[in-house]
């Protein structure tokens, strides 16, 4: 991935860090640090969050969504991990956040990692959380976002990873090319494309993310830049932002099917949506999600209705209107987070 293209369209745009009214602020009624630790050849940094209290208290780790993310996956202007880190900690909760490769304090570069790195680089977090004292090693869970949600379903149906409960917020449950597919047609629409030009586009989409899975990633890049430079100037934007980006990283994702790793897990799971998702929407998702988990005696898929991929109160859904929204994330979908923890792995 070149830059944050991806993360234009799958898990919203970037903007400047403004003061939002959710947003916490210290001093905090819990204790706050920077860590960090190994990956294979890297350096992970984050923060982790805890109460400040003598007994091991269960753990989340926050998987963000697509493109480079820091530790609290700002964009748009808005911290959602700060606050979703804040609210379960303030819960009894310890949270682990942390910046992506290439991100903050974090070593590596995402352009060039695939799944098996980003799964490792989970993995070490869960090492290191079962190497404090103050987290329970038994009640460690995931929480992924967007991309976050293929990922930490990935971690988690791995039974050596003795993953306690899984929280997945606007996660795809089709493929990684269907994901592009939809995406990348309904971008293309939204920016004034005729019905033949989207027509072509899912056209040329399908051949480009075919280069992609085939590991043909020259075949791929050389694709999208012909086909892109031939677009008039106003469409050629909204599929640059998508198809610039001809990276093992990108490979991995169009490659990526969600089914055997939802269909194996046995924990509880929280998967949920809004349904004004203009991203991640909830046709088909929501019902393939709930296929997939069908076989999971705790598991709940919760639309929220009015809610965007964020879990902001939208108009449209649209990733451009993420930044006008104040609120970062609906107090109802916070609320639902912990009481549904709670009452599986309770923090006291």
């Amino acid at each position: 991935m070149a830059g944050h293209t991806f993360a234009h369209t799958f898990t919203g745009a970037r903007g400047p860090p403004r003061a939002r009214p959710q947003e916490p602020h210290p001093p905090y009624p819990y204790i706050s640090e920077d860590v960090s630790y190994q990956s294979g050849g890297i350096t992970v940094a984050g923060t982790l969050t805890r109460p400040d209290t003598a007994a091991p208290v269960p753990a989340v780790v926050l998987v963000t969504g697509s493109g480079p993310q820091d530790r609290n996956e700002e964009l748009a202007g808005h911290r959602p991990f700060l606050l979703l880190a804040d609210s379960l900690t303030r819960a009894g909760y310890a949270v682990l956040r942390t910046d992506d490769r290439g991100v903050g304090g974090t070593g590596g570069n995402l352009n060039q990692a695939d799944y098996a790195d980003l799964s490792a680089d989970i993995e070490a977090g869960l090492g290191y959380l079962r190497g404090r004292p103050e987290v329970d090693p038994g009640g460690i869970g995931l929480f992924g976002h967007s991309e976050g949600g293929y990922l930490a379903p990935l971690v988690a149906a791995r039974p050596s990873n003795g993953i306690a409960f899984v929280m997945l917020m606007a996660a795809p449950a089709i493929t990684g090319t269907d994901i592009v597919l939809e995406q990348g047609t309904r971008a293309f629409g939204a920016a004034g494309a005729t019905p033949e030009q989207v027509d072509a586009h899912r056209a040329f989409l399908t051949d480009w993310t075919a280069a992609l899975r085939a590991g043909q990633l020259t075949k791929a890049a050389r694709l999208s830049e012909t086909y892109n430079r031939a677009l008039p100037a106003e469409l050629r934007a909204a599929s640059e932002s998508l198809t610039a980006a001809n990276t093992p990283y990108m490979a991995a994702l169009v490659s990526y099917d969600p089914a055997p790793a939802l269909s194996a897990l046995r924990m509880p799971v929280l998967a949920f949506y809004g349904s004004k998702d203009a991203q991640v929407t909830a046709d088909p998702n929501v019902d393939t999600m709930r296929t997939l988990l069908a076989g999971n005696p705790d598991a709940e898929v919760p639309v929220f209705d009015g809610l965007n991929h964020l879990m902001q109160p939208a108009y449209t859904g649209l990733p451009s209107e993420y930044e006008s929204i104040e609120t970062t994330i609906d107090p109802v979908v916070l609320d639902t987070v912990t009481v549904w923890l709670g009452e599986r792995i309770p923090a006291g």
